[in-house]
């Protein structure tokens, strides 16, 4: 057996790494990439992004597919996320030599059933349940067109599920995900998110501001932060800040209405983890628990005091790292946590999440069994 490498075929192009499913492939990437693994990564380019030399830093090879779009999304039995990554340039280039595939999401599975694919190993991240994700996006939505959308495609993932019991194994991103896989198919296992933080770099002190922060591209985020500030940042005194990208008119209308709420948008990924790192408080809530959001572990990693709704950290093993305040605790929450300090003792806990489940070089070593891979000289960091 010759395996020193693998394939990976991700649902867009990891880099910049600016929301939580890239952030998760990227920083996999890395980590396998320092543990000697070859890395054969295909992307698929939509949506702004382009190819970048970036990769070619961890990859040893980099292929880039054109996204198809229709006109009609509602067209065929197949979810539209699968059926716009077929290009057959994918199959031709996984079929170059023997090594494992690892498919990023259902988004990337067209080929998963593929004949010429039936010998290999094929081992398929589940980011989300992404039936119930997009019931979630269907809630959050307030454009007709969208909202059905939604509801379309929440149906057609939901049927089209079953497909990955043609894999040799399916590596759920939570504790709870694992266990909804686990409830129909063979060979799931738990596989933490990867992401930005090697160590905990939280400073003891006061902070500045409360932050939100999100991709306010997502419904769901944009409908939180306008929830935030029309029932807690506008009973507030304390300057709170909601950052992200692409907010709605609607949220950037509901800003402008408290003087003490600061709107800041498109801005550079560093800006983002500055903001983190100089709140007092990070300010967390999602209406849908699925997966587990990449914004929470910057949060402590990062961050001083992180309070979340129950659905932000349920079964995630981060519950003892925050702060739990649902809607009508919050904003008593915040004032409890402006009065104290994040002290050395504070920083001490949070620094246990260096050896925690969410350690990327555990991580990656895990993965590699995982792939069956040839041994590999790995680097001797301590886990």
């Amino acid at each position: 057996m010759n395996r020193k490498g693998v394939h990976i075929v991700a649902f867009d192009v990891p880099f910049p790494a600016n929301y939580g499913g890239v952030i998760d492939i990227f920083y996999r990437i890395k980590a396998l990439s320092k543990m000697n693994v070859k890395i054969v990564l295909h992307c698929f380019v939509y949506g702004g992004k382009e190819p970048h030399p970036e990769l070619e830093k961890y990859c040893e090879q980099v292929y880039y597919y054109k996204r198809r779009r229709f006109k009609n999304p509602f067209v065929g039995e197949l979810p539209y996320v699968v059926t716009t990554r077929n290009d057959l340039e994918l199959l031709k280039n996984l079929k170059q030599n023997d090594w494992p595939i690892f498919f990023e999401g259902l988004h990337c599975t067209y080929f998963l059933l593929h004949p010429n694919l039936e010998k290999r190993q094929k081992i398929v991240r589940m980011h989300n349940v992404e039936h119930l994700y997009y019931r979630g996006l269907e809630n959050a939505e307030t454009s007709f067109f969208k909202k059905y959308f939604y509801q379309v495609e929440a149906d057609r993932l939901e049927k089209y599920e079953s497909v990955l019991s043609a894999s040799d194994g399916i590596a759920a991103i939570s504790p709870s995900e694992t266990n909804y896989y686990k409830e129909d198919f063979r060979n799931v296992f738990y596989l933490p998110a990867f992401h930005s933080n090697d160590h905990v770099v939280s400073k003891a002190g006061k902070g500045e501001y409360v932050l939100y922060h999100g991709n306010l591209a997502v419904a769901e985020n944009n409908r939180a932060a306008i929830f935030l500030i029309e029932n807690v940042f506008s009973k507030l005194k304390i300057p709170c800040i909601i950052a992200g990208n692409n907010p709605s008119a609607a949220l950037k209308a509901a800003a402008k209405n408290y003087p003490n709420v600061k709107l800041a948008f498109n801005i550079a990924a560093q800006e983002v983890l500055r903001l983190i790192e100089h709140a007092h408080i990070n300010l967390l809530y999602t209406f849908q628990n699925t997966g587990i959001k990449l914004k929470l572990l910057n949060a402590l990693y990062r961050g001083r005091h992180c309070i979340v709704n129950d659905l932000m950290v349920l079964n995630t093993g981060l519950e003892p790292y925050c702060h739990i305040a649902n809607e009508d605790s919050i904003q008593k929450e915040i004032m409890r946590l402006w009065k104290l300090e994040f002290t050395e003792e504070n920083v001490s806990f949070r620094k246990q999440l260096d050896i925690s489940e969410f350690n990327n070089t555990k991580n990656a070593k895990d993965l590699i069994e995982r792939l069956e891979l040839d041994p590999v000289e790995i680097e001797k960091t301590k886990v």
